[in-house]
C-alpha cells in the first residue's frame, strides 16, 4: 500500500471532521489521507494549522502538493472528485443545488450545536447568554422539524452529501446534548438515522467523547 498523500489536520469530536471521514471511508479513499490530529478550541488556537489556514479552524486537507484547503464543504466537493464511484454531490443541475441546500441546513446545526458547547463549554455558568443559547437551540429544532416535514424521503434515496451531513450533525447531537431528545419530535428522521447509523463509515467514525 502506497503512503498517503494527503494530511486531514482532524479531531474525531468535530462533526465537521466527521463528515470528510464518512465521505473517505464511502469512496474508499480513508487509505489516501494521514491523519493530524488536532486539539483545539476558539481561544487555543494550533500553530501548525494556523500557518497555512490563518482562520484556524478543521478540518483543513493539505494535499500532495503542499496546498492547503479548508472548510469541510470545501473537501467533500474536491473529494467527491478524486474517486471513480458514483458522485456524493451531483455535479449540475437542480438535484445538486437541492442536495446541497439540504446539506447546508445540516452544517447549520451543526454550527449552532458547537456554537452552544462552546459557550457552555468554555465561558463561567453566570456568564451565559441564556436568550442567546436557547436561540441557538431554536435553529436546530426548527431546521429539523423542516427536514421531518419535506426531506424524508430525499434523504433516504441516497447517503450522499446531504445524508452524510445531517447523520453526522445528529450523531454529534447525541454526543453533546442528549437531553435534547430531537427523536420524539422527529420520529421519521429517528428512524432513518437509526438505519444510517448502522453504516460501516458511521460506525468507524463514531465520536467518543
Amino acid at each position: 500500500m502506497s503512503a498517503p498523500s494527503m494530511t486531514l489536520f482532524h479531531n474525531t469530536l468535530s462533526p465537521f471532521v466527521r463528515k470528510v471521514m464518512v465521505l473517505l471511508h464511502e469512496t474508499g479513499q480513508q487509505g489516501r489521507v494521514a491523519l493530524h490530529d488536532c486539539v483545539l478550541s476558539p481561544v487555543s488556537p494550533n500553530a501548525a494549522l494556523n500557518h497555512d489556514n490563518p482562520l484556524g479552524k478543521i478540518p483543513a486537507l493539505r494535499l500532495a502538493d503542499g496546498n492547503v484547503i479548508h472548510d469541510s464543504r470545501v473537501i467533500l466537493d474536491y473529494l467527491d472528485h478524486q474517486h471513480v464511484g458514483n458522485p456524493l454531490i451531483p455535479r449540475d443541475g437542480s438535484a445538486r443545488w437541492r442536495r446541497l441546500t439540504l446539506a447546508s441546513m445540516a452544517d447549520g446545526i451543526m454550527d449552532a450545536a458547537v456554537t452552544v458547547r462552546y459557550e457552555q463549554a468554555l465561558r463561567a455558568p453566570e456568564k451565559h447568554w441564556e436568550e442567546w443559547l436557547d436561540a441557538q437551540r431554536d435553529k436546530i429544532r426548527r431546521t429539523l422539524a423542516l427536514l421531518e416535514r419535506d426531506a424524508i424521503a430525499e434523504l433516504t434515496s441516497h447517503f450522499d452529501i446531504a445524508a452524510i451531513s445531517l447523520a453526522c450533525a445528529l450523531g454529534y447531537l447525541d454526543l453533546r446534548f442528549p437531553d435534547m431528545d430531537w427523536r420524539t419530535a422527529n420520529p421519521q428522521l429517528a428512524n432513518w438515522y437509526f438505519e444510517v447509523s448502522q453504516r460501516p463509515s458511521m460506525i468507524a467514525t463514531m465520536p467518543k467523547a
